[in-house]
């Protein structure tokens, strides 16, 4: 009886594992579930917007797709902070394993499934994690859950095997959204602490890659206090790993959480005016007479000669990218240079705003205020107004 429970134990252990081998075996062949192919996998779709950059090197702006305000920034323009609190912190074996931490998982499966602990941690691997970002659609049912993991460890396989360990941290960090129209790691340095992500500190960092857990229970912009708790797990974490040691990681722990936040929008920074006026010259089409009004004749006349003369004038649809398609100023990650200095730029804007919005516009509306043919001088009649607001 005994030997017959052993026989049916190992015959009920290896049709789990058959099962297991034909399920990973179906989802990359692409019989179960969707697995990219290597052509996708070797080009991911990563939208970046275009950089207006000034003469002297300053980025004057961005034009990017909503929720896509993403800069791309290479792995040697990273702090050793960043990468130091990401590895501590979401996968401290990511330089030993293939894509999958088999102990994590294990670690994660006792004491999350039989133990019960909320606080177990993850098992998912900083490849599995960025695999899911790019090809793990919103599970809808129980079935396409179950199913989720699995693949999640093919992609992140087939990623390890194309990528480096350096190009598959910097996409991690270049993909993730940090909210705040901060997408990907230089808009994030830039929005929270206005510096680039090579300028970080320690602090900083750990509050940043924090936030890789839950960006909206862990923003620093809203919940100071609790963004604050979550950066102290994570200078925990280098400790342990051995980036700090305990005077460092104890004295960085009692510093406070502080912010140089800085809005990212098209209408924020230096030269607004004149980047929507570049935007509008380097998306022109050709010109059609049919497409302007009859007093817009100069105006056709103006803008055939810039598509002729002009190589900017409608320099994307002039323009293919290797695939043939034409570039988009507001993914394909372009850097446009200027001849604007930054500088002289922001004092000329200083100037302007010291000189009207707080020297004459108050005078004027101090002027107009209560004249009932305001904004118009006072020698018109109202009649007069009406008759040329009408005209």
């Amino acid at each position: 009886m005994r030997k017959k429970f052993i026989y049916v134990l190992w015959a009920l252990v290896v049709g789990i594992l058959l099962v297991i081998a034909f399920i990973f075996t179906a989802i990359a062949k692409g019989w179960i579930g969707y697995v990219p192919p290597i052509e996708e996998l070797e080009n991911p779709n990563l939208k970046f917007a275009t950089e207006i950059i000034s003469d002297d090197g300053k980025m004057l702006g961005t034009w990017s797709l909503s929720k896509e305000n993403r800069v791309f920034v290479g792995y040697d323009q990273l702090s050793p902070n960043l990468i130091h609190a990401l590895i501590a912190t979401e996968d401290e074996r990511f330089a030993e394993h293939s894509g999958i931490d088999a102990r994590a998982f294990i670690r994660a499966l006792v004491k999350r499934g039989v133990m019960m602990q909320k606080n177990a941690g993850g098992g998912s691997t900083i490849t599995q994690q960025l695999a899911k970002q790019f090809y793990s659609p919103t599970a809808d049912n129980v079935m396409e859950r179950l199913l989720q993991k699995p693949i999640e460890w093919v992609i992140a396989v087939q990623l390890e095997r194309y990528y480096t360990k350096e190009e598959i941290l910097t996409m991690y960090l270049n993909k993730f959204d940090f909210l705040n129209n901060a997408v990907g790691i230089k808009t994030a340095a830039n929005t929270y602490f206005s510096k680039e992500p090579k300028d970080l500190n320690i602090e900083e960092a750990a509050t940043l890659v924090g936030m890789c857990k839950n960006p909206s229970l862990y923003n620093p912009k809203r919940f100071n206090e609790r963004s604050r708790g979550r950066r102290n797990v994570v200078l925990d974490q280098m400790r342990k790993a051995g980036y700090l040691t305990d005077a460092e990681a104890d004295s960085l722990k009692a510093l406070p959480l502080v912010l140089k936040y800085r809005r990212v929008d098209h209408k924020e920074g230096l030269a607004t005016y004149f980047r929507e006026y570049l935007r509008g010259v380097m998306t022109a089409k050709e010109p059609k007479k049919s497409d302007y009004r009859g007093w817009q004749m100069q105006k056709y006349y103006e803008d055939s000669l810039a598509w002729k003369t002009n190589p900017l004038f409608g320099w994307c649809a002039k323009n293919k990218k290797k695939d043939g398609t034409n570039y988009n100023i507001y993914t394909d990650g372009l850097k446009i240079y200027t001849t604007i200095d930054s500088r002289m730029q922001k004092y000329a804007e200083e100037a302007v705003y010291e000189h009207v919005a707080q020297y004459l516009q108050p005078r004027f509306f101090k002027e107009k205020r209560k004249k009932k043919t305001a904004p118009f001088t006072n020698q018109l009649t109202e009649a007069d107004v009406n008759s040329i607001m009408t005209r």
